[in-house]
């Protein structure tokens, strides 16, 4: 045989390897010794011939959830319960060329996501079939029938995800937490302490105010020795004995709120304050946009808590009974403080400043795991990154809407992204150090609550100019793939199964709150990079510490960062 007649006769080897792929997986089926996802079904050879054979179109679905671990599973299952995938194909999802757009960690959630697959459409009340068969959290707004090869991965352009804040979050580090020690100490050594604080100018005020107003009288209230001992523990001076917890920060950093810079007419009086904040939240709806989101680990009740070898406590403290309750009163305050905290424009706009350092193409190796400086994958394109101009109340808590739009995420990039912004913001640091960020220089960054993190939105730009272009010159009229004619039934969802969700379980756990003040709490300079010195500071022993003496902190500094996430908080290119 002539190499000609050869190459005209040439076999297919990725077609003649596929079809010995499915006849060994299909051998291997008949035979039981091929394991089939969870939350496949395996009908017998008589259900399959009786249902027949139905003609089968390739889709775009469109779908929302929150916080929902199987959606996989919960779709699929319920598109063969609705008729929508055939019997035969309901033992692998593979068979109908299921493809989630975008993967999201446990914790966060999708306004808008796209499923594509092959799909019996025949039906047309399908959608209403298949929703019966979900659960209230997932929701299929409708479908577009899609070209043969579309897939909801690969012709992705891009992603639109939205981070819903406390505005109280860009308060400045307490003055006598360590960050907020080592924060002036170093701002001195640099010599910028014009410039800290020309960028701390809005809120130089809180913390001063907030101590004489509300934590001050409310001390003077208590048995001198109790006053001691609770003022020790909220600056982390000397941890106390409660529940044979280890102590994970200091006072402030349990459950929290927010104040104003302006404390005359927001602040409570310090018996106002101490008082239990009511948590019945309203329904967020119309105007009210914004979003919160939590995720830390550290509750304010265990602040004053330490293992009970660790420490030797005094006959003449005390009884426990006395400084526990001291302790929740004061936890009290300090959350309704700072849950008065307004926004002043000013700070937004240096929030938004800071953000505008990630636009662009950059290389975000400090903002994921496992990728190193010179790894050209970790180089991401950030089409826009905007703060809400109006943040929203929500039962006396302002928040903030902060909308990201990039090309693809990595894995935790967008919530370190998150940090990030909050931490340069709150502890008056140069806007420049973000783009430090980009060298090759390691930043410790940890990850910020996963509950406020949302998938608003893919987008199919590119696709669906194609789809104009073919409009009349095909037989099938397919539609552009997006949510617009989904616009109030996704809002309602996003107000019902997200918003309110995450504004309820904030006003409960306080999460943010507990989030930054671990933060502030740790004694180990990996932070430092936020002060006037930078990254060196960041290489440099704290002194009056030793590694033994950081262990709890260190242990601390996990609780807060680790949240047992084994996905990306983005797509299936690991984002966010």
């Amino acid at each position: 045989m002539g190499r000609s007649e050869w190459s005209r006769n040439a076999v297919d080897k990725r077609a003649r390897n596929e079809a010995t792929r499915e006849s060994s997986k299909r051998q291997k089926l008949e035979n039981g010794d091929e394991k089939i996802p969870i939350y496949a079904t395996r009908f017998s050879k008589e259900d399959i011939e009786a249902e027949g054979r139905k003609p089968k179109r390739k889709v775009a679905v469109m779908l929302g959830n929150h916080d929902e671990k199987t959606i996989e599973g919960d779709l699929f299952k319920a598109l063969v319960a609705a008729g929508a995938i055939s019997k035969a194909n309901a033992d692998d999802p593979k068979k109908s060329s299921f493809v989630r757009c975008a993967r999201t960690d446990r914790g966060v959630h999708a306004a808008g996501n796209i499923v594509s697959l092959k799909m019996i459409i025949e039906d047309p009340d399908i959608v209403q079939k298949i929703n019966e068969h979900l659960p209230p959290q997932i929701r299929v707004w409708g479908f577009e029938q899609a070209k043969g090869g579309f897939s909801s991965y690969q012709m992705c352009d891009s992603r639109i995800y939205e981070y819903l804040i406390p505005t109280y979050c860009f308060l400045p580090p307490h003055p006598q937490s360590f960050l907020g020690k080592e924060l002036i100490r170093l701002v001195h050594e640099a010599g910028d302490l014009a410039g800290y604080e020309e960028r701390q100018e809005e809120v130089s005020s809180f913390w001063a105010e907030t101590e004489a107003k509300l934590v001050k009288p409310f001390l003077d209230t208590l048995d001198p020795k109790i006053s001691a001992e609770v003022h020790k523990a909220l600056y982390n001076e000397q941890p106390l004995i409660l529940d044979t917890q280890p102590i994970a920060q200091p006072l402030l950093g349990n459950k929290g709120s927010s104040t104003t810079t302006d404390t005359s007419s927001d602040a409570p009086t310090a018996a106002e304050a101490s008082s239990p904040a009511k948590t019945n939240a309203e329904p967020a709806g119309g105007s009210q946009k914004a979003n919160p989101q939590p995720d830390s680990g550290i509750d304010l009740d265990e602040i004053v808590a330490t293992e009970s070898t660790s420490l030797d406590v005094p006959d003449e403290r005390p009884p426990l009974s006395a400084l526990e309750d001291a302790f929740k009163q004061l936890k009290t305050i300090i959350v309704t403080a700072k849950r008065a905290y307004r926004i002043p424009p000013a700070r937004l706009a240096r929030v938004q400043s800071v953000l505008n350092n990630y636009l662009g193409t950059k290389n975000f190796h400090n903002y994921t795991v496992g990728k190193l400086p010179h790894d050209p994958s970790a180089k991401r394109v950030i089409k826009s990154f905007t703060a809400g101009p109006e943040p929203v109340l929500i039962n006396n808590t302002e928040w903030l809407s902060l909308k990201v739009h990039g090309q693809s995420f990595m894995l935790h990039q967008i919530r370190k992204m998150v940090t990030m912004a909050a931490n340069v913001v709150r502890c008056g640091c140069h806007p420049d150090r973000i783009k430090d960020s980009y060298d090759h220089e390691d930043f410790r960054i940890p990850k910020a609550p996963s509950l406020g993190l949302l998938l608003e939105r893919p987008v199919f730009d590119t696709y669906n100019r194609d789809i104009e272009r073919e409009k009349g010159n095909s037989e099938v009229q397919r539609g552009k793939i997006g949510f617009e004619k989904f616009e109030k039934e996704v809002e309602e969802f996003k107000q019902r199964e997200i918003y309110e969700r995450i504004f309820r379980e904030e006003e409960s756990d306080d999460r943010f709150h507990a989030f930054f003040a671990s933060l502030d709490g740790v004694r180990r300079p990996d932070l430092l990079y936020l002060s006037s010195k930078g990254i060196s500071a960041a290489k440099e022993e704290v002194s009056g510490t030793s590694k033994a003496d950081r262990k709890p902190e260190e242990a601390a500094a996990a609780a807060a960062d680790v949240d047992s996430e084994e996905d990306s908080d983005g797509p299936a290119q690991q984002d966010g």
